[in-house]
């Protein structure tokens, strides 16, 4: 059983986001997945850069939208995602050290972000852009 399901609650509405908010979902229950499996510290590291790169990927799209429709909220939301860019690479810094994040520690920060994330500042645009006539 997944750990995180897609359902209509984390739609923003638009096609292409919650497409990407769902490739999100999915590498969150890979680590899921390989940590039922005892292999959560071994997936743990590729996961992370997978993440990693997702995340500059999904933000830059987010932020194209929001430049192109002239969202008026850009600059806090785009805080809010530099902060997160930062919290990731210091959980991915911390791999390997005497002060090692665990992969259950990085799969609850995931889950609970992007969770949260999408249900309190993501829906904010997708009211704004779909007002704008993006779906």
């Amino acid at each position: 059983m997944a750990l995180l399901n897609w359902d209509k609650s984390l739609s923003v509405n638009i096609k292409q986001i919650d497409e990407e908010h769902k490739v999100w979902i999915g590498l969150i229950n890979t680590l899921h997945d390989a940590m039922k499996l005892g292999q959560g510290r071994a997936a743990l590291n590729k996961i992370i850069d997978e993440v990693v790169n997702y995340t500059y990927f999904h933000f830059e799209s987010e932020e194209k939208l929001f430049k192109q429709h002239g969202f008026p909220e850009t600059g806090s939301h785009k805080k809010i995602h530099d902060d997160f860019v930062i919290e990731i690479k210091k959980m991915k810094e911390s791999l390997g050290t005497e002060h090692s994040v665990s992969a259950i520690r990085v799969m609850e920060q995931l889950k609970s972000w992007l969770t949260n994330h999408i249900m309190v500042h993501d829906k904010k645009y997708g009211v704004y852009l779909n007002s704008k006539g993006v779906y």
